[in-house]
């Protein structure tokens, strides 16, 4: 197999920089958890990008309701540009529950669903969601959910950090790559205010309206009491 950093590279995305790199200790214990079970041949990637140099783009809006559950659902989804085994999902707002159903994957070619899926966990109230599983290939759509305590366009408004994993078999010995984190910035379909068009890796100062002061109108009775005394 060869080396990915040689790898052609498919069709470049809309790359934001991100201004981090840092895997927590999760990450390692995971993917190393996961490449341990693999017991078919590793993914090809002859045609992926470099899996430490993944570009992923997402984004987040309201969920669907959940059975049993009153709280705000809060959908994201996200694609990047290669296979990955496992997605962490970071907020700085406390989610407090995780959705039922598994993630949902499907092919941005076809916009099929496939038999692909990935297993979440995470402590609740937390500000971790941890997935393993697969997106076979790139271009692969990752949609799931999970809940917050907090109305979705309520200030501060949720804004949630992706870092990937990809697990793969380099000359027999198994290769970990980790890539992010990415923006995946404030929900969708909420009303602008003074926070909008700023994220956690880009932030931007408030934006502070000044409204002009109207004038009243003079009364009639001062009036007539200014033109008496002329």
């Amino acid at each position: 197999m060869t080396d990915p950093s040689t790898n052609e590279r498919r069709p470049p995305l809309h790359v934001f920089e991100p201004a981090h790199h840092k895997a927590t200790w999760w990450l390692a214990a995971i993917v190393g958890f996961l490449a341990l079970l693999l017991v078919t041949p590793a993914i090809s990637h002859a045609e992926e990008s470099n899996p430490n140099n993944y570009s992923c783009l997402g984004g987040i809006a309201a969920g669907e309701a959940e059975e049993g559950s009153e709280e705000q659902q809060v959908k994201y989804e996200f694609y990047c540009d290669g296979p990955i085994t496992g997605y962490q999902l970071q907020t700085q707002i406390p989610m407090t529950g995780i959705a039922g159903q598994p993630p949902v994957v499907t092919s941005n070619a076809t916009t099929k669903p496939l038999a692909e899926t990935f297993s979440c966990s995470g402590e609740v109230p937390g500000i971790a969601l941890n997935c393993v599983g697969a997106a076979k290939n790139g271009y692969e759509t990752v949609t799931g959910q999970f809940a917050i305590g907090t109305k979705l366009c309520k200030e501060p408004r949720v804004d949630p950090l992706l870092t990937v994993t990809y697990a793969y078999l380099e000359k027999g010995v198994v290769t970990q790559a980790i890539a992010g984190p990415f923006d995946l910035g404030r929900p969708k379909g909420c009303p602008s205010d003074a926070y909008s068009g700023s994220t956690r890796l880009e932030p931007k100062a408030p934006i502070v309206s000044h409204k002009k002061k109207s004038h009243k109108k003079k009364s009639k009775t001062n009036v007539k009491a200014k033109t008496k005394k002329k």
